[in-house]
């Protein structure tokens, strides 16, 4: 897969769950998000974390086993016939997750990590890196050549909002044309963005009655497709529940948007 794939005149989408729980709640969740993209014409990325890597307490859920959730990541994209991304670490990841899926993602407070940016290019797969909480969109530029540098041009890059304060994020939207300079596609993640990080009591908190108004404002600004994370019920989600849309949203949601889109 390459990114001219994702490119039909429309906005494409990467959604699902911020992990994968098990293989019913995966498997129903891309259906229905399929059916509605289908509709819509919305080129679909199925999203799920085989592994939580970063979490804010040591209890915290962090997966159901990596070769588990990596078979189900596989068998959404054979049932469906989409692509899915997956989120890597460590550089020992990188080719053990390429077998599974179609895009590898660079966490945000990974994104300077130059043996993992190296290690996912060298893979062949399309690496969307995630703009980091500390850093400025020009400064994205030095991810994208490391990953050029080492003979792969399929390349995503995503804004999710900047550090502002102790516990808040904010996004510029002047980031999406300035690092869409770069020649590379741009992604806004419109859920992480909104969440609360390090909350006192350990969970991550957020805002997800802004969602719509983060895809908009996306879409507004031109970026190239939107990252949602999604599930039947977020309240009882294992991991960044807070932050999620529901499931029952993302039809209308989507419908809006491509309205939006069409008028633009």
């Amino acid at each position: 897969m390459n990114i001219s794939e994702l490119k039909n005149g429309n906005f494409f989408l990467m959604a699902g769950p911020c992990v994968i729980e098990g293989e019913a709640m995966a498997l129903d969740i891309a259906e229905k998000i399929m059916n509605i993209t289908s509709k819509l014409n919305i080129p679909y990325v199925f999203k799920g974390s085989y592994r939580k890597a970063n979490r804010s307490r040591v209890d915290s859920f962090t997966g159901i086993g990596d070769e588990k959730a990596l078979k189900i990541l596989r068998k959404v994209g054979e049932t469906f016939g989409i692509p899915t991304v997956t989120d890597i670490h460590e550089v020992h990841e990188a080719d053990m997750a390429a077998q599974y899926v179609d895009v590898l993602q660079i966490p945000a407070f990974l994104c300077r990590q130059t043996e993992l940016l190296v290690a996912a290019a060298k893979t062949g797969k399309i690496v969307n890196v995630k703009k980091g909480q500390f850093l400025a969109p020009h400064a994205m530029k030095f991810a994208v050549q490391k990953i050029v540098d080492s003979g792969n041009e399929n390349v995503m890059l995503t804004e999710r909002g900047v550090s502002f304060g102790y516990g808040d994020l904010v996004v510029d939207f002047r980031a999406i044309p300035e690092m869409q300079a770069f020649g590379f596609p741009v992604v806004l993640d419109a859920t992480h963005c909104l969440q609360m990080p390090n909350q006192t009591s350990g969970v991550t908190g957020g805002q997800p009655k802004l969602i719509e108004t983060m895809c908009k404002a996306g879409i507004a600004t031109g970026a190239d497709g939107l990252f949602i994370e999604t599930h039947q019920d977020p309240s009882v989600a294992k991991s960044d529940g807070a932050n999620m849309l529901p499931l029952d949203q993302m039809e209308g949601l989507m419908t809006r948007l491509v309205r939006l889109k069409q008028a633009l």
